[in-house]
């Protein structure tokens, strides 16, 4: 077994300008899993990437070293890695976790044969809520029916709050393993998810009540963001960086609104976790950190993937659903999402986020249409959003 190694999934932007940086700075070798062969064979080749940190005061390059990969069809190597590994996480986005869990199942069972009781850490590095219940309800169908799962499975779940921008054709010519992205850098992870002891390192940041973290993201970056975004457009759709629509002034006053409307909801929902002063100084801070100009994060990046960003559980319907529940207004939150609705931003080819070109066809149905079969929001729900006077919803 390896003491210091940690199998990442997904060798993406987050997999290596996050999860990578974080163990990769604390000495870890670095085993990415990606089922791009190209992606690999170049960290094979390279044995190291650059990241290069976007801030007003100039680039700071930083190089992590000691990694390799593999790809992810080599089932068995992959099984044994983890089988060694004391850690992995896993940062593929929600379609590509159901390919994965067979094979930590088949790791899981070898494992104990090679170690027995020896747990398996896994961080989710996944924005989705409950991703640790949706893993474990996945995984036990894979496993023998007496298998102790629950004792040999650390299940992670995370607040991701790091903002890497898309990077040009350009720039990924220049170096398709560097990666861009901003200064921060604090990996907020689950406390109790932990089986085996947790690592001290620099930038891990272990938080008790994971749940009230996850919903601070949602509720309040990621709604935040799409606001400025959905926003932004609609007031002007020539603009191209999210920092752009933040300068003005009256949309970066309806989005502090916005979100400060969020913020109420959160902390009425988690009051021994948050202080009106902490999340006040987080939004703050956040606002800051979207107006990073040389980070260069485009509207289209924000706002796309408009079914999952306007879809159930999700920034905008989570935060309506928990005012609706605990009798909150909502009429600012549920006006930036239906700015949504006509957010129509490409890329810098001029394209749009693909699956967005079939949302748009359902957009032509109307609100309604929208909030109860894409948002998924409940017939009592309908009816109190009904009452709203926002965006001709009535």
């Amino acid at each position: 077994m390896t003491k210091k190694k940690i199998i990442l999934f997904g060798a993406g932007k987050i997999g290596r300008s996050f999860t990578g940086q974080v163990f990769g700075s604390a000495g870890y070798e670095l085993v990415f899993v990606d089922i791009s062969n190209s992606l690999i064979d170049l960290i094979n080749k390279n044995k190291q990437y650059k990241i290069v940190i976007k801030s007003e005061s100039g680039d700071t390059i930083t190089w992590v070293k000691n990694a390799r990969g593999i790809y992810l069809k080599d089932v068995v190597q992959i099984v044994e890695e983890l089988a060694d590994a004391p850690i992995a996480s896993v940062s593929v986005g929600q379609q590509g976790l159901p390919g994965l869990i067979p094979v930590f199942a088949k790791a899981l069972i070898r494992r104990r044969e090679k170690h027995g009781d020896w747990p398996l850490d896994v961080i989710l590095a996944e924005n989705m809520r409950n991703a640790d219940v949706y893993f474990l309800n996945q995984i036990k169908s894979f496993l023998p029916g007496k298998f102790p799962v629950r004792k040999l499975l650390g299940l992670i779940e995370t607040s991701i709050g790091k903002m890497v921008p898309i990077m040009s054709v350009k720039d990924i010519d220049e170096d398709p393993l560097q990666v861009f992205t901003e200064p921060y850098s604090e990996l907020i992870v689950s406390e109790s998810g932990f089986k085996n002891k947790i690592p001290q390192i620099y930038n891990l940041s272990p938080k008790a009540n994971i749940k009230a973290w996850v919903d601070r993201k949602l509720f309040i970056h990621n709604l935040g963001h799409a606001s400025a975004a959905y926003l932004g457009y609609r007031m002007n759709n020539r603009l191209v960086y999210i920092y752009e629509a933040l300068d003005i002034q009256e949309v970066y006053t309806a989005t502090r609104q916005t979100i400060l409307q969020s913020a109420d909801i959160l902390m009425s929902m988690y009051p021994d976790d948050f202080t009106p002063g902490q999340i006040h100084d987080h939004i703050d801070d956040l606002l800051t950190r979207f107006r990073n100009k040389a980070l260069g994060d485009t509207i289209f990046r924000v706002g796309c993937d408009l079914f999952r960003k306007l879809g159930p559980e999700d920034r905008f319907t989570s935060p309506i659903s928990a005012a609706i529940r605990i009798n909150k207004p909502f009429d600012l939150i549920l006006k930036a999402m239906t700015a949504g609705l006509s957010f129509r931003a490409t890329n810098e080819q001029g394209k749009f986020f693909p699956p967005d070109k079939k949302f748009f066809d359902e957009a032509d149905k109307g609100i309604i249409h929208i909030l109860s079969n894409i948002s998924g929001f409940s017939d009592h729900e309908l009816k109190q959003i009904t009452k709203i006077p926002v965006s001709g919803i009535s």
